[in-house]
């Protein structure tokens, strides 16, 4: 499944996407979900993997190795800031991942969909 999340800089999960088959790319989801759209008309900055490399707007994304090239130090420098960024991110990818059902999951994304959603709900009462 492809579930879409945004975490606050705290790692917290404020919202997250329905779910998407698999299959679908991750630009592709947050394209049809509409994050890129939102967060650039909002002026909210927002830190991605590679696989948003060319979302534009308010998506930041790391520099990629180019083949027989090592970056060069700014490019290092601004990777390992940008790693260090989303590493306050990913807690909110752990939070998901820490629910056993959704590591084995083999049913349609509109039931992981409501899963996902009561997690959530779970989630911000927990904490």
């Amino acid at each position: 499944m492809n579930i879409q999340f945004l975490t606050d800089p705290h790692g917290r999960l404020p919202w997250a996407s329905p779910a998407l088959p698999g299959s679908t790319h991750d630009l592709t989801a947050a394209r049809a979900h509409g994050i890129i759209d939102a967060l650039t008309q909002r002026a909210i900055a927002c830190y991605a993997d590679k696989a948003y490399q060319g979302a534009g707007g308010a998506v930041g994304t790391p520099f990629k190795r180019r083949e027989h090239r090592k970056p060069g130090r700014r490019k290092k420098l601004f990777n390992r800031h940008h790693a260090q960024v989303r590493a306050v991110g990913e807690q909110g990818a752990a939070a998901l991942k820490r629910w056993h059902i959704l590591r084995r999951a083999r049913c349609s994304p509109s039931r992981i969909t409501a899963i996902v959603q009561a997690i959530l709900t779970l989630h911000h009462h927990i904490n």
